[in-house]
């Protein structure tokens, strides 16, 4: 994959991690037009790369992400027509789907502050680590804007339920992070120095998985969001009678037969 140049790209072959870190401290890691359309490109070639397992992404410094750049992106978007706004927010958009369409499990390591955009990419993951002093807003309405940003009002509610995501999108105010787990909005909580090993050594963990298995669950939950209860059962019990063809199934079988652990493809 092509290095990217607004953030720093790691993969660890030896466990199929890769590791995205936004790399602006000084404006704790901000976004640039450029860095969205960098990440979206970025998580687009991921799922193509065959030896990677799973993906972290995190921030460098004291923060995750505090979203858009005051004076690289929110300034300049004040002299743009409408044509021009549609253009860049569908950008914005588009990040959010290459994160949930990459067929990796993706891991938020969230350090410090989470804010806007940034929040939002950390609920797009499909898993959020995050340390103990890590806060996260949906702030848009703090400046004038919809909640629903970026798909969050598609993706809040399936994570927190309906009534805390219109909480959190509607008042943009910060929670720490006791709160956000207890509403499940994080999955776990670790102290600070521990949340990039801990998001690697879980990132470690499901690589060691069924890769494709992982895939086509990652896939499920993407597609059942919009089905009835019916077509959700159909469509699951086609997808499993079709993985119980792949040899991943029949080498799990064979390793509990044989008392160690299984080898998947």
């Amino acid at each position: 994959m092509k290095n990217p140049t607004s953030f720093m790209y790691q993969h660890d072959r030896a466990t199929g991690v890769a590791t995205l870190t936004l790399n602006r401290p000084d404006r704790m890691n901000a976004l640039t037009f450029e860095i969205y359309a960098e990440l979206r490109d970025c998580f687009d070639a991921l799922g193509k790369v065959p030896d990677v397992k799973t993906v972290v992404i995190t921030g460098a410094g004291k923060a995750f992400c505090t979203g858009g750049d005051v004076h690289h992106i929110i300034g300049p978007l004040l002299s743009r027509d409408f044509r021009s706004l549609l253009q860049f927010t569908r950008l914005t958009c588009d990040l959010v789907a290459s994160i949930r369409r990459c067929p990796r499990p993706v891991i938020a390591a969230i350090n410090g502050t989470a804010a806007g955009a940034g929040a939002v990419i950390a609920a797009a993951c499909d898993v959020r680590i995050a340390g103990s002093s890590a806060r996260i807003a949906f702030l848009f309405t703090k400046v004038g804007l919809s909640g629903a940003d970026m798909g969050a009002a598609w993706l809040l509610p399936r994570i927190v339920g309906l009534g805390r995501a219109t909480e959190l999108l509607m008042t943009g105010e910060f929670i720490n992070a006791d709160e956000a787990h207890r509403i499940g909005l994080y999955n776990r909580v670790v102290a600070d120095a521990d949340v990039l090993a801990t998001a690697r050594s879980f990132a470690e963990t499901l690589g060691r998985g069924p890769t494709f298995a992982l895939e086509i669950t990652k896939d499920a939950l993407n597609r059942e969001a919009s089905m009835d209860l019916a077509a959700a059962l159909e469509a699951e019990a086609q997808i499993q009678a079709s993985l119980m063809t792949h040899p991943d199934f029949r080498e799990a079988f064979e390793a509990f037969r044989d008392k160690r652990e299984p080898k998947f493809r």
